[in-house]
C-alpha cells in the first residue's frame, strides 16, 4: 500500500530543511488565514531536549484540570497526525486534511514558505477555530527564527540546552540558548529548566532586557512534587516533568495528577524485553545512560539507525558502557545513514556491530519476534528481562512501536499514514 498523496505530497513538496532569515513568510501566510495565532492563549515551549516531553506533561496537566487544550510538537513518530493534537488524542484525519489543503490554497505565490511554515500555520488554525483555551506549541528548530515565535504566548518555557544543529544554531551551548531566547517576549513569564550556569545566565539576561519575568524551575519545584504513580521512566523525564510542574505554578492552571497519564511514547519505553527510546545526539544520549544505569543492568543488544546530520560517533561512544553486540539498520527516511557506514561507526568506538537491511530483519535475527502481544506501560514493570535496546532516532522508534505492536494512536488493522516529506516513499511496515 503506497503512502498518502493529496495534501501530504502538496505539503512534501514545500523544502523540508532550511531556516529563512525573517519570519515574513509565516507573517503573510497568517495574514491571509485570518492572523488565527493571536486568538488563542499559547504556552511556547523551547529546546534541545525534553521540550516535547514537558509539552506533552503541561497539556495532559491542562485536560486534568478541565481545560480544552491542543498541542503542537514535531518530529512525528508515524503519522503526521501525532503533530496536532486536540484533547489528548492526534487530529482527526479529515479535519486535518480539510485544513491542510486551505492553507495550501492561501500560500498562494509564497513560495518560500517551508514545509514546516505550512504545518505551524495548520495547528495555528486548527486551535483557532477549536476555540481551545490553551496551546502547547514547540518550536521546531531554534526559537528566535521558528515559524512557531509569532504566537501570542501567555508563558514562555525552555528545557536543556545542549549542542545539537550547530550548524544553524551556533557552534557553543551558550550561542544555541541565544537563539533559544528569542522566544522570550516582552512582559511574558519565562521558566527556564535545569541547565548549565553559563545558560541560566544567557536567558536571565534576555529576560532582563525585554522586561519578561524570570523563573528557575529548581527554584519553584523538585523531584519530591511530582505525584506517585508518574506514568514516564527514565531520570531525565522527572527533570522533565519538574520544569513542566514549575511552568504550571506560574501559569497558575492545570493539575498536576494530569502527571499520571502523560502518553509520550518512544522515550524510554518499555515494550516486552524492549526499551525504545529516541536518543540520537549526545544530550539525549548522556540521559538515556543515566536512565540505563539506575536499572543497574550493564549490557544490552542494540538496534541502532541514524540520520545522517548527528555526531553519532559521540553518541555511539556515550552508550557503548551499555551495549554487548549491536545492529546497523537503515531508518525509514531519506536521511539515513547506510547499515554498512553506521556499523563501522560503532566498531570504530569498540561496539561489535552487525549491519541488516531493515529494523524488521534485525528484531527477527535477534530473536525478537516482531509484533509482540502485550505490551509494558510506559512507566516501566513488567516480569520479562529487558535485553534490548533501540535508538538513535524517532523514525526509527517510531518503526519499533509499529513492530512491535505497541503504536497506541492506531486503529484496528490499520496502516499507519507516512509522511513523504519525512519518510522514505514505500509500502507501510508490517503490521
Amino acid at each position: 500500500m503506497p503512502v498518502d498523496t493529496g495534501f501530504l505530497a502538496a505539503l512534501a513538496a514545500r523544502r523540508r530543511f532550511g531556516m529563512k532569515p525573517g519570519l515574513d513568510a509565516i507573517r503573510t501566510i497568517c495574514s491571509r488565514l485570518g492572523d488565527p495565532q493571536r486568538k488563542f492563549p499559547a504556552i511556547h515551549i523551547a529546546g534541545t531536549n525534553g521540550k516535547g516531553a514537558v509539552s506533552a506533561m503541561i497539556d495532559s496537566c491542562l485536560r486534568a484540570g478541565g481545560f480544552k487544550s491542543g498541542r503542537y510538537t514535531s518530529p512525528h513518530l508515524v503519522r503526521l497526525n501525532e503533530r496536532f493534537f486536540l484533547d489528548g488524542r492526534p487530529l482527526d484525519d479529515s479535519t486535518l486534511e480539510a485544513i491542510s489543503f486551505e492553507v495550501e490554497r492561501a500560500a498562494g505565490d509564497v513560495g518560500e514558505l517551508t514545509f514546516f511554515e505550512a504545518l505551524t500555520a495548520v495547528a495555528f488554525l486548527v486551535y483557532s477555530r477549536a476555540n481551545v483555551d490553551f496551546a502547547v506549541l514547540e518550536t521546531g528548530l531554534g526559537g528566535r527564527l521558528d515559524a512557531t515565535n509569532i504566537c501570542s504566548p501567555s508563558l514562555c518555557v525552555i528545557t536543556r540546552i545542549g549542542l545539537d544543529h550547530c550548524d544553524w544554531l551556533g557552534d557553543t551551548v551558550e550561542k544555541i540558548a541565544a537563539e533559544k531566547a528569542g522566544i522570550i517576549k516582552p512582559g511574558v513569564p519565562v521558566v527556564v529548566g535545569a541547565n548549565e550556569p553559563s545558560v541560566v545566565d544567557v536567558f536571565r539576561r534576555r529576560a532582563a532586557e525585554v522586561d519578561a519575568p524570570f523563573h528557575y524551575a529548581p527554584d519553584l519545584a523538585s523531584e519530591a512534587d511530582i505525584p506517585t504513580g508518574f506514568s514516564l521512566a527514565g531520570t531525565f523525564n522527572r527533570e522533565n516533568a519538574v520544569t513542566a510542574l514549575a511552568a504550571l505554578k506560574i501559569l497558575g492552571k492545570g493539575d498536576m495528577s494530569g502527571l499520571t497519564s502523560v502518553v509520550w511514547p518512544g522515550r524510554f519505553q518499555r515494550i516486552g524485553d524492549c526499551i525504545v527510546d529516541g536518543a540520537h545526539n549526545p544530550p539525549a544520549a548522556r540521559a538515556l545512560a543515566r536512565a540505563l544505569a539506575e536499572r543497574g543492568q550493564a549490557r544490552y543488544t542494540l538496534i541502532a539507525g541514524f540520520c545522517g546530520d548527528k555526531d553519532v560517533e559521540e553518541t555511539l561512544r556515550i552508550l557503548a558502557p551499555f551495549v554487548d553486540k549491536a545492529y546497523a539498520v537503515r531508518t525509514n527516511n531519506p536521511r539515513s545513514i547506510s547499515p554498512e557506514a553506521l556499523a563501522a561507526k560503532m566498531e570504530s568506538v569498540g561496539i561489535s556491530a552487525i549491519p541488516c537491511d531493515s529494523l524488521h530483519l534485525a528484531l527477527i535475527q535477534s530473536g525478537t519476534v516482531p509484533k509482540q502481544t502485550g505490551t509494558v506501560p510506559m512507566g516501566g514493570g513488567g516480569t520479562v528481562p529487558v535485553r534490548m535496546l533501540i535508538c538513535g532516532s524517532l523514525f526509527l522508534a517510531g518503526e519499533a512501536l509499529v513492530e512491535l505492536g505497541a503504536y497506541p494512536w492506531a486503529g484496528r488493522g490499520e496502516c499507519p499514514r507516512f509522511d513523504p516529506s519525512e519518510r522514505l516513499v514505500g509500502d507501510c511496515p508490517r503490521t
